[in-house]
């Protein structure tokens, strides 16, 4: 049996794999494990329920809803709201654990349900692990002992300060514009760029259920680029369908992706002395560029593996503040704890406000180096480390040196190995990435 949980929660097609009754066992067995601690404590276990705008998730958040208080779990619906609002919130009024309904950048026919568990913290796979063993158990109450759904009230105003306590300085002579994608944060991420002091102009934040993620968004910049020109704005940012990340737009339409924010942003708080242990985490796939600019600044680099919950955990293991992928995924361990979209597009304005250079000036500090991805299908993964396959690699990192490199690396979720190769020239790194992935075919051939 495949495992229940994949890299962020539990996700497929409202209907089919994500129905009423299996959202309601997944919450019962997640009531089970998460409010553990508080039962045995004698404390009446709190739970906050979150959703993007997508149509389905109205139904899923009811039957989640529903599965949790017949657990014995007092509910706090948050009604719409971004993931880090969700997971922001179940931290502020100290609930067990949160929940958020949502399939971030996937078009409006999928969802998914992602937990959080005390603090507002991601799940480790031991949790998920625990919790799928549980499914189709039940911790079922009667008469009074059932929870309690309220409605909470004062989720967004609650956000949105604690969003503001971030932005040091005022965002008056800024315009901005803000693609919201048609999802979670189409309300609550204009209110912060205006209630900061920025000229906002709005674009993807009419969400009907069934746009979300439709044309707009960090996964299609082109309405974004666009719009910056059109308006003559100072930048633009594109968030995805729950806003846990934005990747941005300068003044000239150039887009400046989450290695760029990262270069941006981790000498930023080197300068103000946020940039704990003087280090950035990302993952592998980070672009060559980003790596060479943090050591021309003299910032460590840690690097870990695909997925913004590996570079979360790194954060935490070593107290780091600052991580993310290329994906816009940017993590402030100092204000949240999880990646932040909206926070994100605050920081970079406090940044152009602050040094008094636009965007494209800002990125420009980091060099891109040309990147091919090559994705080898119908494989044998697991011979990735061939010794032959593996020599030829080590021929290729010597020959590019300091201004190159190689990843070779086996999908975690398909019969296929990636070949990503850098260099300082876009011929050199297809020529490199072509003659691995030849390789890679005929070595690690099936059968």
């Amino acid at each position: 049996m495949a495992r229940l949980f994949g890299t962020d929660g539990v996700r497929g097609t409202a209907g089919r794999e994500i129905t009423a009754e299996f959202a309601l066992k997944l919450a019962q067995a997640a009531a089970i494990v998460l409010a553990k601690t508080a039962r045995e404590n004698g404390d009446r276990p709190r739970a906050v329920v979150a959703h993007d705008p997508r149509i389905s998730s109205d139904f899923i958040s009811a039957a989640v809803s529903a599965g949790l208080a017949a657990s014995g779990i007092d509910v706090f619906d948050a009604g719409v709201v971004p993931t880090p609002a969700a997971a922001y919130l179940t931290a502020d009024i100290g609930a067990d654990f949160g929940v958020i309904i949502s399939a971030s950048h996937n078009s409006a026919p999928d969802n998914g349900i992602k937990f959080f568990s005390r603090g507002g913290h991601k799940l480790p796979d031991s949790l998920e692990d625990q919790i799928e063993a549980e499914f189709g158990n039940s911790h079922d109450v009667i008469g009074a002992e059932v929870g309690k759904i309220t409605r909470f009230s004062d989720a967004e105003d609650r956000y949105l300060v604690h969003l503001l306590g971030a932005v040091r300085v005022s965002l008056k002579g800024l315009k901005v514009v803000i693609d919201a994608a048609n999802g979670a944060a189409s309300a609550i991420s204009p209110q912060a760029f205006i209630d900061a002091g920025a000229d906002v102009v709005l674009i993807g934040a009419d969400p009907d259920g069934l746009n979300i993620n439709a044309g707009y968004g960090s996964t299609y910049l082109s309405a974004l680029q666009a719009a910056v020109l059109e308006n003559n704005a100072d930048f633009g940012i594109a968030h995805d369908g729950d806003a846990d990340r934005t990747l941005a737009v300068d003044h000239l339409g150039n887009i400046v992706d989450g290695d760029h924010i990262m270069a941006i942003l981790a000498i930023s708080m080197k300068e103000s002395g946020d940039l704990a242990r003087n280090t950035l985490v990302t993952t592998v796939m980070s672009n060559l560029g980003l790596r060479l600019t943090m050591k021309k600044h003299e910032i460590e680099v840690i690097e870990t593996q695909v997925g913004d919950r590996y570079v979360l955990e790194a954060m935490r293991d070593g107290g780091y503040s600052l991580g993310g992928e290329q994906s816009g995924h940017i993590i402030f361990s100092q204000y949240a704890t999880t990646g932040d979209g909206v926070l994100t597009g605050l920081q970079i304005a406090s940044r152009m406000i602050q040094t008094g250079k636009s965007l494209a000036e800002l990125a420009s500090e980091m060099p891109v180096f040309p990147q091919v991805l090559i994705n080898v299908p119908d494989v044998d993964k697991s011979r990735v480390n061939d010794v032959a396959l593996q020599e030829l690699v080590a021929q290729a990192s010597a020959e590019l040196g300091d201004e190159g490199r190689v990843l070779l690396r086996a999908s975690g979720t398909e019969s296929l190995v990636r070949v990503m190769v850098e260099a300082a020239d876009h011929g050199t790194a297809q020529g490199w990435a072509d003659r691995i992935a030849r390789m890679v075919e005929t070595r690690l051939a099936l059968g």
